[in-house]
């Protein structure tokens, strides 16, 4: 089966979702995203035991956060999902897509000519 979903998401996968830092979320957003939808095992089935917590605190700062800023915590989302959910996942792909373009673009900043974001954020999240 062939998902679709919208050619403007960039999947960054990670052993767990727990690995991810807040650190990520927020230098995702710095370099130019819109929007960062973070994808963790279901509730009470991870196979880290606690990541999908961790990971869920961590997104639960970063909206704190960016609502201190004044950016808006609708930017970030997480979901728990399992890996035999992806027309969900392609769904909640084109939700968070419709979400962000009503927020419009990052008043943060837009990604600089030249820059590739996928390339800065990539080695940052698989190495640690």
């Amino acid at each position: 089966m062939r998902l679709s979903y919208p050619a403007n998401v960039l999947i960054i996968q990670i052993p767990c979702s727990g690995r991810i830092k807040t650190i990520h979320l927020l230098r995702a957003l710095q370099y130019g995203a819109d929007g960062v939808l973070v994808a963790g095992c279901r509730e009470g089935e991870c196979h880290f035991r606690t990541g999908n917590f961790r990971a869920r605190c961590k997104v639960e700062r970063v909206k704190e956060i960016l609502d201190d800023l004044g950016l808006g915590a609708d930017r970030v989302e997480m979901y728990n999902l399992s890996a035999s959910m992806g027309p969900r996942f392609a769904e909640i792909a084109q939700e968070m897509t419709a979400r962000i373009k009503e927020l419009g673009p990052n008043p943060l900043r837009g990604p600089r000519p030249g820059e590739n974001v996928a390339a800065a954020l990539r080695p940052m999240v698989t190495q640690t």
